[in-house]
């Protein structure tokens, strides 16, 4: 049975799962009425970070142009324009065994393409959530429900994967930023233009 997270609430991932070596993590989310007039496209983001909390590289930015880390052990599997249908609406396998050791933590993100020009905000979001799930068995192992705790925000971490004593843990965050993807892309030490 899956462990569920509330935000700030941490878990062993790999000490209280023997042998689990290959994970894939879902992010879903639906978008509440709406009359704008445009689509929402929310899509999925990782930073891949140092012990200094910072990228070493854009290589370690992963999104829907930049699928995979450069040894392939993080692997971003398609942006979902729409959000349409049931389940994950987007997914990131990664092999845990085979991130590299200079990886302290990898930061999963949802964030609004184009907020800005389609005033659209994660106030009109509702049902994000975070799940991981064993790659081989497909069971579902930690899931972290974002709640409706936000207004103006346009990118959100919803959680993080990172190394503690050889081990992978969970962290449930669920931290807005108003300036959306440039905002996460600044603060994990990404030059924006």
């Amino acid at each position: 049975m899956a462990i569920s997270l509330s935000k700030g609430q941490k878990v062993d991932l790999t000490k209280s799962n023997p042998g689990l070596t290959k994970v894939v993590v879902g992010l879903g989310w639906d978008t509440n009425k709406y009359d704008g007039g445009k689509d929402f496209d929310l899509d999925a983001s990782l930073f891949c970070v140092n012990a200094a909390g910072k990228v070493n590289s854009e290589a370690d930015f992963i999104f829907y142009n930049n699928r995979k880390n450069a040894n392939g052990s993080i692997i971003h599997n398609g942006d979902n324009r729409t959000g349409a249908g049931d389940g994950d609406d987007e997914q990131v396998s990664v092999d845990l065994a085979n991130v590299p050791a200079e990886i302290e933590k990898i930061a999963f993100c949802i964030t609004i393409h184009e907020a800005d020009v389609r005033s659209q905000n994660f106030g009109q979001v509702s049902n994000a959530y975070v799940r991981i799930l064993n790659e081989g068995s497909g069971a579902e192992l930690i899931r972290y429900d974002l709640g409706e705790d936000f207004s103006i925000e346009t990118g959100v971490v919803i959680g993080e994967l990172y190394r503690h004593s050889g081990e992978w843990k969970f962290s449930a965050i669920g931290s807005g930023y108003k300036d959306g993807l440039g905002g996460l892309a600044r603060d994990y030490g990404l030059q924006t233009s």
